[in-house]
């Protein structure tokens, strides 16, 4: 997936991509089948939601730096000079300030714990995501009840 990211209220990364992996544990205390939750199903949660980002240009929604504009079959996207443009279909614009992998393994995380609550009347005790852009650079959000 493509981003780039604004950062110390005036710089802004040059466009790039990531090979991105996530990664899913919840806790919870064991079922009747001896279990916290069915990794199958777990795994299928996870997989929905990550091709949702894949080969996508992920596009923050909430950066007051950077302007997001979509257009009948593209998407303009604007920092301070610099300006850009997608095909509409290639990109995944996101409820999130800014497509760092913090943010990511958030937006990541909720989604998720929505699914299994209102998909599977699951509720974990813990639920932790890790967004990893590259090999020893990941973040992890971790939501507790």
């Amino acid at each position: 997936s493509g981003h780039f990211i604004s950062y110390e209220s005036d710089k802004c990364e040059c466009l790039h991509g990531h090979n991105y992996r996530a990664a899913v544990a919840v806790e919870a205390p064991l079922d009747n089948n001896h279990y916290v939750f069915d990794f199958i199903a777990l795994k299928k949660i996870a997989r929905s939601l990550t091709d949702e980002l894949d080969h996508k240009m992920m596009l923050p929604q909430g950066n007051d730096l950077i302007r997001v504009s979509t257009g009948e079959r593209q998407v303009t996207v604007n920092f301070k000079d610099r300006e850009w443009q997608f095909p509409k279909e290639d990109c995944l614009m996101l409820p999130i300030a800014n497509t760092t992998a913090e943010l990511l393994a958030r937006y990541l995380g909720q989604r998720i714990l929505k699914e299994l609550e209102t998909r599977h009347n699951f509720h974990p005790s813990v639920l932790s995501v890790e967004v990893e852009e590259s090999f020893g650079q990941a973040a992890t959000y971790t939501w507790t009840k």
